[in-house]
């Protein structure tokens, strides 16, 4: 039977896919498409993306203990053109990666603390920081999906990643990422 921390490692390698998707699917777009105002929470697909980005970096900061994590967080400047995000992306996906394949199972209940700008938050442990980071990728990505959908470009799939069934229509993408077949 898998393990959480295993659970976790393919998380992290299934936002580092799909990232990669997405990304890709964005670059068939104008610069100008890419920034255009569109409806969502962060109205643009640049603006959508500079956040997941963003978010990312503050939550993997803080189960590293940085505790410059919200100033890094409140100091980071969105990305204005694609390539420059994609790399960002990239190496942010390698830095989660590279912290789940290091956890051990004492880590899990570990207490991180999430330093906020105006308030105290309480301790949490690091697999419910794990597992909101990963929902809060999957909501943003969501939102990216349907603005792309107002595009000319079609949303890629991005629930293709865990059967083994459909292990061939992600295969080339793994293999280009340097990711196991999950």
């Amino acid at each position: 039977m898998p393990t959480l921390i295993a659970h976790f490692q393919d998380m992290a390698r299934n936002n580092a896919w799909s990232n990669h998707r997405l990304l890709a699917a964005c670059a068939g777009l104008a610069p100008a498409d890419f920034a255009a105002p569109r409806t969502g929470f962060f109205p643009s697909l640049a603006g959508t993306l500079n956040h997941i980005l963003m978010v990312d970096g503050y939550y993997i900061d803080s189960l590293h203990g940085r505790a410059d994590a919200m100033d890094r967080a409140v100091a980071f400047v969105a990305h204005v053109d694609l390539p420059g995000l994609d790399a960002a992306q990239r190496a942010s996906d390698r830095r989660l990666m590279a912290f789940c394949e290091a956890l051990e199972i004492v880590d899990l209940d570990r207490e991180i603390t999430l330093r906020r700008p105006n308030r105290e938050a309480p301790p949490e442990t690091i697999a419910r920081v794990l597992a909101h980071l990963f929902v809060h990728q999957i909501h943003h990505r969501g939102q990216a999906h349907a603005m792309l959908s107002d595009t000319s470009v079609e949303p890629p799939q991005l629930d293709e990643f865990f059967l083994r069934d459909e292990l061939p229509l992600r295969r080339e993408e793994l293999r280009a990422l340097g990711l196991p077949e999950v």
